[in-house]
């Protein structure tokens, strides 16, 4: 699944195109993929302009002048692809669909805009999903009510990040970091390399981490995050842009399946990779002192 930097990297591209589009027309072959009713589709998703798109989390945001907005989740296997006007731009799961001729089998959503240019929701999987909701009720849905802040946002600061982290003073550091209702969107990949950042072992429990460790860490976490969105998400096998070219992060990672190559820090040790909170999880011994 992808994580927070890579749909920012969608939303990112989707917003040099789709805004100002009207749409036109809607097709879609999986019902569960498109779970919305015919009238409400035709009130307000055809013929409404797109006035921009956002991001909550791991999920997209399409906001329509219907005052209505389309809620899309990639889930694993999900991709959006533009193409018309301007260029091409699409990311998601590696397949010919990122580059190849569309619709095609993966294609589960086609919206066609006035001016013919389309997005095409595709998911091979078919776990994903684009919903449309009435926009002031977006931020009522389930996940929007539960989900942590976003480390990003200029409000949220270390005191935060400590105060939320510290609500799980038993839980294993790196369990609370993947949890979305403490910080929204960190995945295995930036968990992994901001615990190392930080010199934390990921199985330490919170209450054993001092303040000034959680400051390091707040920093670390929020500087990978953004050096992933500045080199157009990971490389991750599920994760490629519309010209077929994975994204860079990860050949700047310092620990993320980097296992048995040295760490950066000290070239005599070796990267080790190990599982903690059920994921698989690497580290410097050096670095990161298992806990007692």
């Amino acid at each position: 699944m992808p994580e927070l930097p890579e749909v920012e990297t969608v939303r990112i591209g989707l917003s040099r195109f789709l805004p100002g589009r009207v749409i036109a027309s809607e097709t879609h072959d999986w019902p569960k993929g498109f779970p919305n009713a015919d009238a409400d589709v035709q009130e307000f998703l055809i013929g409404a302009e797109i006035l921009g798109v956002k991001r909550r989390a791991k999920v997209l945001i399409i906001e329509l002048s219907s005052n209505y907005s389309l809620v899309i989740h990639l889930k694993m296997t999900g991709q959006l692809v533009y193409v018309g006007e301007g260029g091409r731009f699409g990311a998601g799961h590696p397949s010919d669909s990122l580059v190849g001729q569309l619709p095609d089998t993966s294609t589960r959503v086609t919206l066609t805009c006035t001016d013919g240019s389309r997005l095409f929701f595709n998911d091979q999987r078919k776990f994903g999903w684009m919903r449309l909701l009435p926009t002031a009720e977006v931020p009522n849905i389930d996940f929007f009510k539960k989900v942590g802040p976003e480390p990003l946002a200029d409000d949220f600061t270390a005191d935060d990040f400590r105060e939320r982290i510290r609500k799980r003073p038993n839980g294993l550091i790196k369990a609370v970091l993947l949890d979305q209702t403490v910080v929204a969107g960190v995945g295995n990949i930036y968990a992994d390399e901001s615990l190392w950042g930080a010199k934390i072992h990921p199985a330490e429990r919170v209450r054993n981490i001092g303040d000034s460790k959680l400051n390091t860490l707040f920093n670390e976490l929020r500087a990978v995050l953004q050096l992933s969105i500045d080199k157009g998400g990971s490389s991750d096998k599920n994760y490629v842009d519309a010209e077929g070219k994975r994204g860079s992060y990860l050949s700047f990672a310092n620990v993320f399946r980097r296992e048995g190559k040295p760490c950066p820090r000290h070239p005599d040790t070796n990267i080790i990779k190990t599982r903690v909170a059920g994921r698989g999880t690497h580290t410097c011994p050096k670095c990161q002192k298992e806990p007692a």
